[in-house]
């Protein structure tokens, strides 16, 4: 009897990273469940094959029932990819606490909590992977992104922990740090970052972007999702505890 194939959650998936992760794994025989706020999912997650759930990652009792909808409809949870994530641009005396919470909530509480409720099901069969879609801010920070940047520091964390507490069980947990990578969430950064620096926002790339890169270009979403395809494979048995860095050269100074 051949081995059933392998089961992957993805969160965030209506465009960006998420898709071009969601087409990649499902590209290779993995079942996919795609998971995002936003109705349209739907519609990318089935012209790959993939299957949709509609969830709001801010409610803790919507992450469990994500994982338990997965092991329901697709048999099992082997790989877990935490990509969802949102953006306000405001500086620290400005930046609104609803905003706050919305961003820590999704993009740090809701990746623990899914963690949490697959961990019992990699621990039994002895194998597992957990993928954190991180930034170049989770190791450097940038004005105005208080809450963002502690959400994705909190996220290597979180990271770390995962991979100490899963190596016994064959689990592994590992982070990927791109710089600005070529996504709807980048672009509807651009006018909010040309109010906060006060300049005009075809100049934003250049100089705010792609300032510390040595490579000057924005990545790609298909290149972050090679290296989750890899992470999620069994030749990246040994790494564990790591955040890959995607990052044109902004932490090489």
């Amino acid at each position: 009897m051949s081995e059933r194939p392998r089961v992957a959650v993805v969160t965030g998936t209506t465009s960006g990273i998420g898709r071009a992760v969601v087409e990649n794994l499902a590209g290779q025989g993995i079942r996919v469940m795609a998971v995002d706020a936003n109705p349209a999912g739907e519609a990318v997650a089935e012209a790959v094959g993939a299957t949709f759930l509609e969830a709001d990652l801010t409610d803790g009792e919507q992450c469990a029932r994500v994982i338990g909808a997965a092991v329901e409809r697709l048999g099992s949870v082997d790989i877990l990819v935490n990509n969802a994530g949102i953006q306000h641009v405001a500086d620290i005396e400005q930046f609104p606490p609803d905003k706050w919470r919305k961003i820590i909530d999704l993009m740090l509480t809701a990746p623990f909590l899914l963690t949490q409720a697959c961990w019992p099901h990699m621990r039994e069969k002895g194998w597992g992977r957990i993928i954190n879609i991180a930034s170049i801010h989770a190791n450097v920070a940038s004005p105005g992104k208080s809450a963002y940047v502690s959400a994705k520091h909190g996220l290597i964390g979180l990271t770390r922990t995962a991979a100490l507490e899963g190596g016994e069980h064959g689990i592994t947990a590992n982070a990927i740090c791109p710089a600005y990578v070529r996504t709807p969430l980048v672009e509807r950064q651009i006018a909010d970052q040309a109010t906060l620096n006060r300049m005009d926002e075809s100049d934003v790339i250049e100089k705010i972007m792609l300032s510390g890169a040595a490579i000057k270009r924005l990545i790609e979403p298909g290149e972050v999702a090679s290296v989750v395809a890899y992470l999620a494979s069994d030749q990246a048995s040994a790494v564990t505890g790591a955040d890959w860095a995607i990052d044109l050269g902004w932490t090489a100074r």
